[in-house]
């Protein structure tokens, strides 16, 4: 089957989040067992088109998206083009949602069979933020669509809401097998890892935490990753006064990253919102245990035992759980908790189920 999928991220852009991990993970399987996948992406300083893995990725835009606003204009004007362009060589068309609004509505245009893969869906949250319908234009795209496939059932289970004659495949993200390589340890820094967004990360709630509780913590706060926000993320830092606690170490992959993962002590995942959480999942992997706010999705993959849920937003709840779960017992327990939890989460079976929704797709 060939398959047109409209990614939206490239994962070699710097900063590039787990979406596009996912969207890799799965083309490059399906590409090794038959499949053709062509893959557009947004342009970006350094982009390049290329074949990956046996992926064909395919930069579209104007110029180098040096910026977000650029790269996001870039795509939205030219994707229709592009699609078109490629229709007489495609089957089916992927088109994966995305900030701000999740979908262009792609099987408006695209003439082929469409399937939305949806792994974000806060257009809501986007429209309070940037004062713009953009709820509007996701209820209208989603309503569009016939079949999806969500990464979580709380995901499902919005986009049902959006549109309840939607047929919607629950399939998951998967871990790295390089995640299996470190040796499970019980560190002594507690890691926040993701893309650094300010207020949809939850870095603020984090920050107010740990200035309540890191006088009893032995270790440091490491926050790795890159984002739009770190200067702001510095600033609040030093305006706080915990330079000397909490240190940034950068953008993490590969080994690097699951190294860091397995060396903490406990993985925090303050996002006021999720679409699956990747990270904690990661964080399981390795033998970590990680403590999160109680929300969809994430509430979906922090099982009791393996980590700790807290009430939604609640800093001071927060505060009181880094401290307790730092210092008691049994965390190598819990880490082995998490290891047999995650491996349930395989990118060779995830992948041949979305190829099997692919082939469904394509039917219809």
């Amino acid at each position: 089957m060939r398959i047109l999928h409209l990614g939206f991220e490239d994962p070699r852009m710097p900063g590039a989040g787990g979406g596009s991990v996912r969207t890799h993970e799965t083309n490059r399987r399906l590409a090794a067992s038959g499949f053709r996948v062509t893959v557009l992406t947004t342009r970006y300083p350094g982009w390049q088109e290329r074949i990956q893995d046996g992926v064909h990725y395919v930069p579209v835009g104007f110029g180098e998206g040096r910026t977000r606003l650029t790269r996001l204009l870039g795509y939205v004007v030219r994707l229709p083009f592009e699609a078109r362009k490629r229709r007489a060589a495609t089957d089916l068309v992927v088109e994966d949602f995305f900030a701000p609004f999740s979908t262009m509505a792609a099987p408006l245009w695209t003439t082929k069979p469409t399937l939305g893969v949806v792994q974000w869906l806060h257009a809501r949250d986007k429209a309070r933020q940037y004062k713009l319908p953009l709820h509007w234009m996701e209820r209208f795209g989603v309503r569009r669509h016939r079949r999806a496939i969500a990464v979580s059932q709380g995901i499902s289970d919005r986009l049902t809401a959006l549109n309840p004659d939607l047929h919607v495949d629950v399939i998951g993200n998967g871990v790295d097998p390089a995640a299996w390589k470190p040796a499970p340890t019980v560190g002594r820094d507690i890691l926040c890892l993701g893309r650094l967004e300010f207020t949809g990360k939850g870095l603020d709630l984090l920050l107010e935490a740990w200035a309540q509780c890191c006088g009893l913590i032995d270790g440091r706060l490491l926050i790795a990753g890159t984002g739009p926000d770190e200067a702001r993320l510095r600033a609040a830092i030093d305006e706080a006064g915990l330079s000397s606690s909490v240190r940034l170490v950068g953008w993490l992959s590969g080994d690097a990253k699951f190294n860091a993962l397995s060396d903490a002590r406990l993985v925090v995942v303050p996002s006021r919102q999720e679409t699956f959480g990747l990270v904690a999942i990661e964080a399981l992997a390795v033998g970590t245990p990680v403590i999160a706010f109680d929300i969809p999705c994430l509430r979906e993959i922090v099982p009791p035992g393996a980590g700790w849920l807290v009430d939604a937003f609640d800093v001071g709840a927060l505060a009181k759980a880094l401290a307790e779960r730092y210092s008691q017992d049994g965390l190598d327990l819990a880490g082995q908790q998490g290891r047999a939890f995650a491996a349930g989460y395989d990118w060779d079976r995830l992948a041949a189920l979305q190829g099997e929704a692919y082939r469904a797709a394509e039917r219809r």
